[in-house]
């Protein structure tokens, strides 16, 4: 037993995580290789610090003090390296630049989506079949319409200054950035056409304002599309965004989302586009979100 004891008394103490740079930056994040590639693309003074394997590049860029951050795919991997991210540097802001896939038809490939707040959609009541239809239990409440026995519920969310739980399903990104987001739409001008020659009918437009969604899940379905279209207004649905705005939220830290549209999410006539258009997206994305991080404050 006392051989017991001493052991215990001698084995290591896990210490609170270090804060590894104090230097204020906004945390410029991306889901995956083509998206990192691209915001990589002119950074200066870079120094990589690796995090349960994961690297976070500090550096400048548009002349800003910034944290690159590969989130991962997936709503998990996103609020995980957020927080890490949050815990391990000074973040003062989270912009977010990826592909998505577009839910309301007015937009198009390539066009970029600046949501004023992201959901998470597919966090579900798996709800009982009955001859009456699908019914949760009545201890539960979903407040937007169910797609069969899925029904949507809200997020429980805990932050400073809050005596007891907040249910809520929205996350709103920041007003200031929004507004610079809407200054930067006006004056800037996407591509049409990909690096291999493939064009879009359309030059891209940039759109600020309206809903995101996100949900662990990649969607490529024409059903699912117009259900999140009339449940929840959608303009576009991703895999991270509302995961990143809800530790945003709750670490009362400033958001923003630049997704350009890759795919129609099962819309199109024909196959997922998004192999076709991914880089262009996510050139656009990045295109956006630098003019934005140079007009700011």
């Amino acid at each position: 037993m006392r051989a017991l004891v001493t052991a215990l008394l001698l084995a290591p103490v896990p210490l609170a995580a270090q804060v590894i740079d104090d230097t204020p930056r906004i945390a410029v994040m991306s889901a995956f290789a083509p998206e990192w590639n691209v915001l990589q693309q002119g950074i200066e003074k870079a120094e990589t610090h690796t995090i349960n394997g994961n690297d976070f590049i500090a550096g400048t860029l548009e002349g800003k003090d910034v944290l690159l951050v590969l989130s991962g795919v997936s709503m998990v991997n996103a609020a995980m390296n957020t927080q890490i991210a949050l815990d391990r540097f000074t973040v003062d802001r989270i912009v977010f630049s990826g592909i998505a896939g577009g839910v309301d038809p007015a937009y198009d490939i390539g066009d970029v989506i600046v949501p004023a707040r992201w959901g998470e959609y597919l966090d579900a009541i798996m709800a009982r079949e009955t001859a009456d239809g699908f019914e949760i239990p009545p201890w539960m409440s979903s407040a937007y319409p169910n797609l069969g026995m899925r029904f949507v519920r809200n997020q429980t969310v805990l932050r400073e200054g809050l005596s007891e739980p907040e249910s809520r399903f929205w996350f709103p990104v920041d007003p200031d950035m929004l507004g610079t987001a809407q200054e930067v739409a006006a004056r800037v001008v996407l591509p049409d056409c990909a690096e291999d020659g493939s064009c879009l009918e359309a030059t891209p437009e940039i759109v600020v304002g309206g809903n995101g969604v996100s949900g662990a899940a990649f969607v490529d379905n024409a059903e699912l599309r117009t259900w999140a279209l009339e449940a929840f207004e959608a303009r576009v649905l991703d895999m991270e965004s509302a995961a990143v705005a809800h530790v945003a939220y709750a670490n009362d830290v400033p958001f923003i989302a630049f997704r350009s549209l890759s795919d129609l999410a099962g819309g199109g006539e024909g196959a997922n586009e998004m192999e076709t258009f991914m880089d262009l997206a996510a050139t656009n994305s990045a295109t956006v979100m630098r003019a934005f991080l140079a007009a700011l404050d």
